[in-house]
């Protein structure tokens, strides 16, 4: 057994005729159907589904009698929820075919090689006249019980996909065009994906952004695989130097990864099982004209678990609510509803809830008139879960991304000021106090001025230094241990929050804990 399925969400793997050490074993064909029996009647009990990944044959001596060894895929899924529920990123440069490939995978008809499968996915007119994403967009990929695909040609509609899927991976497309950066930088930081598929187009290379896209996901952190297109349009010497460059760049010192190239059934499922490790790098070649190797990526995305697992979620959810704005709608009839990811606790119909935070840094207290998750409404959403909330009275103006919507009983961590450990990954000479940049916190996205570098005057290319941020226009609410990206022209650097000074607290208790201009409060030791 790879890992335990236990109470609630859960995918195991299950060896049937697989010794402890990892030695094939097998089972007599009597024997090996007792214990499929077996598993199955386990399964049922459970309100499980099982899905055989592969199979085995022992030859014996003589050849009489062959031994067999099964790997056994079984998913459970909770009373509270529909279907297992993953976000994955589709980051690459201009061109590299991410669109295209979404298409194909959830459209479920291959490419006719001029972008055919990748209009569906556009939300603008500019999009579809020139190819290129500018915004953010989302897909869904549905797998049912057995590890098939519930595409469009079977379900006509979102909605349907996600009633007969037992498990959903969200696929979020992002902007490849190095104009649309700032759009990118966000989709990975605001929508907080479990993980990162990064597309390298095999006639190009790493070109263009696609350097820049992986230093993201590994500065926060996202586990990430690679995807090779367009194999058809180029020779197998020009498909063999981009993959011996990709695997230069990923065992390099910067990203200590170890690049597994998936050429079977086999590789598939050992790099899904693997995933976890935080040091395998799948790569996958593929064709979205011809559809060669498209089998193999799907059979990964169908074996691959979420990578908190059970005891993790369990525990996220019992927090206090904290729920991030990232989009937000009027909506006819309803009113105004808001769009994002809930990192801690549970959100019921008519709760109430504190919104924030506002110009001035101070909350408002709202009620939720309805929840929608994947356009179907749900009673409940938890922790780690993308949804869409109708708030009621409240007016669409005063809101925007990154405000959160927190339990009544929380003391909201809003700050203008708050110290970080940075990483600078590049500037162009060094940078010192009164330096201006883009800095993203989760849904966060505004302008931060450096107050202050303690111990150093400045700092250069891929030096560490802890440094006092301070926003420029408006309070917002962010928490101790948030990864951060900050970026201004070619400047790109990276950090973690490790202190805050709170705004809210009592200016009784600022006399002890006083910073440099004596407004703000140590939200940690107030």
């Amino acid at each position: 057994m790879k890992w335990r399925l236990e109470e609630g969400e859960g995918e195991a793997i299950y060896e049937i005729g697989v010794e402890d050490n990892g030695l094939l074993a097998g089972l007599t064909k009597p024997e090996l159907d007792k214990s499929m029996e077996t598993l199955q009647t386990m399964a049922l009990r459970l309100g499980a589904s099982t899905s055989i990944l592969r199979e085995r044959t022992i030859d014996a001596e003589g050849g009489e009698n062959p031994r067999h060894a099964l790997e056994i895929l079984v998913r459970k899924v909770p009373e509270d929820q529909q279907f297992i529920d993953l976000r994955l990123a589709v980051l690459g440069n201009v061109d590299a075919g991410k669109s295209t490939l979404l298409g194909v995978l959830t459209q479920g008809e291959l490419d006719n090689g001029r972008g055919r499968a990748r209009l569906n996915l556009f939300r603008h007119l500019h999009e579809i006249q020139s190819g290129r994403t500018s915004s953010i967009s989302h897909e869904i990929l549905g797998f049912n019980g057995k590890g098939e695909i519930i595409n469009y040609s079977e379900s006509r509609t979102v909605e349907e996909i996600c009633e007969n899927s037992t498990k959903l991976i969200t696929l979020i497309d992002l902007a490849g065009h190095h104009k649309y950066l700032k759009t990118t930088i966000f989709g990975l930081t605001g929508y907080a994906p479990d993980f990162a598929m990064l597309v390298v187009s095999a006639n190009t290379g790493l070109a263009g952004t696609t350097k820049e896209h992986l230093g993201f996901t590994l500065a926060l952190k996202v586990p990430v695989f690679v995807v090779v297109t367009k194999i058809d349009k180029c020779r197998r010497f020009v498909l063999e130097r981009t993959v011996s460059q990709l695997e230069k760049i990923l065992k390099s010192p910067g990203c200590k990864k170890v690049p597994l190239r998936i050429k079977s059934d086999d590789d598939a499922i050992t790099a899904a099982t693997n995933f976890d490790s935080d040091t395998i790098t799948p790569i996958f070649t593929v064709s979205s004209v011809t559809g060669k190797h498209l089998d193999l990526l799907t059979k990964f995305l169908n074996v691959l678990p979420p990578m908190k697992n059970v005891q993790e979620r369990e525990k996220l959810k019992q927090h206090h609510t904290e729920y991030q704005i990232d989009c937000m709608f009027s909506v006819p009839g309803v009113g105004t509803v808001v769009g994002g990811t809930i990192h801690r606790g549970s959100i019921k119909e008519g709760e109430a809830l504190q919104l924030g935070p506002l110009e001035d840094g101070s909350f408002t207290k709202v009620y939720v008139k309805s929840v929608y998750r994947n356009r179907l409404p749900c009673r409940l959403i938890q922790a780690g879960q993308t949804a869409t909330v109708a708030l009621n009275n409240v007016k669409r103006e005063v809101l925007r991304k990154g405000m959160v919507l927190l339990s009544p009983e929380v003391q909201p961590s809003v700050c203008y000021q708050f110290e970080a450990d940075v990483f600078l990954l590049f500037h162009t000479n060094k940078i010192t106090k009164g330096f201006e940049t883009t800095l993203y916190v989760g849904s966060v996205c505004q302008i931060c001025r450096i107050e202050k570098i303690y111990q150093k005057d400045s700092i250069r290319t891929s030096e560490k230094a802890q440094v006092l941020f301070r926003f420029i226009k408006q309070p917002e609410h962010i928490t101790v241990g948030s990864r951060l990206l900050f970026r201004q022209g070619v400047t790109k650097g990276m950090g973690e929050v490790i202190k805050i000074y709170s705004i809210l607290d009592d200016n009784s208790n600022t006399s002890s804990d006083e910073t440099e201009n004596g407004m703000f409060v140590d939200a940690q030791n107030s």
